[in-house]
């Protein structure tokens, strides 16, 4: 079950590779994306000391979170993959110019999982041809369902 989908990443990015990886979230936070109030927009993967961290996820904490804690909403959230994909994804973004976007949270088995693409970036005209094939799709499905009326 999906939570949020960040669209941008399709519209700027051809995604290559998808892979599934665990969050490591507070406790507030888990409360705030049950309550539907996280963003992916602005938000990209880096990887430092052979780990993976999403930046630039808002999180926005709820009112009733804590009393004691003063929670941070885009704070730098380490990501929990196998070591072999880890090693994976940082040859492919340092030799073949790759870049690592987050592309969805969802929930699995009542946990939190965010699907990582393997990304390129898309050129201006790329992005025009992928609008007019959209919108072709479209028109053909409005001419096939005006047909069955």
């Amino acid at each position: 079950m999906s939570i949020i989908q960040n669209k941008k990443a399709f519209h700027e990015y051809f995604i290559e590779d998808k892979y599934e990886a665990g969050l490591m979230l507070e406790g507030w936070e888990v409360k705030a994306i049950r309550a539907g109030r996280a963003q992916l927009k602005e938000a990209y993967v880096t990887a430092k000391d052979g780990a993976l961290y999403l930046f630039g996820s808002h999180i926005s904490p709820l009112l009733s979170a804590s009393t004691h804690i003063h929670p941070d909403p885009v704070r730098t959230r380490k990501l929990l993959l196998h070591k072999a994909e880890i090693e994976k994804i940082i040859n492919k973004v340092q030799r073949a110019g790759y870049t690592v976007m987050p592309l969805d949270m969802h929930y699995k088995g009542g946990r939190v999982k965010l699907t990582i693409g393997l990304a390129k970036g898309k050129k201006l005209h790329d992005k025009r041809a992928t609008e007019k094939e959209k919108d072709s799709k479209r028109e053909a499905a409005q001419a096939m369902k005006k047909e069955r009326r």
